[in-house]
């Protein structure tokens, strides 16, 4: 499953933008092809795979362009069922923008919309400032 049909199924869009292979969109500029494992999944290969099943929180395009270029690993710790739950807590009181933390790693979240926006790694978090949101839920 590609992750525009990934993302077709639950009922996010992302941008089709033709882009020559091993270069981006900025003429003569090289960028690196994706890592790929044992398995010869790429990390969104195996991201999507993950998230398909156990995730009720959806991830924008951003977020998942974040996880995979500061790699994040969701699977780790149960981080993705605490982010969930995180979520859960946050939509009890009534929160619309929220900054779960979960082992060291923010997520910035749409909870109105259930959508995560962001996500920064434990390295990049010092000397960031988080601004509109209402709430912040540590899990």
């Amino acid at each position: 499953m590609l992750l525009s049909e990934f993302l077709q199924a639950r009922n996010q869009s992302i941008i089709n933008q033709p882009v020559e292979s091993g270069k981006n969109n900025i003429v003569g500029t090289e960028v690196n092809s994706p890592k790929v494992n044992e398995k010869g999944n790429s990390f969104a290969d195996e991201l999507r795979t993950m998230l398909s099943g156990k995730s009720q929180v959806q991830f924008s395009n951003h977020a998942i362009k974040r996880l995979e270029s500061r790699e994040i690993d969701v699977t780790e710790n149960d981080a993705l069922e605490r982010l969930n739950k995180g979520v859960e807590l946050a939509a009890q009181k009534g929160c619309g923008q929220s900054l779960i933390l979960v082992d060291g790693t923010a997520y910035i979240v749409s909870v109105a919309n259930n959508k995560v926006i962001t996500t920064v790694s434990q390295a990049d978090l010092k000397e960031n400032v988080f601004t509109n949101i209402d709430s912040t839920v540590i899990v």
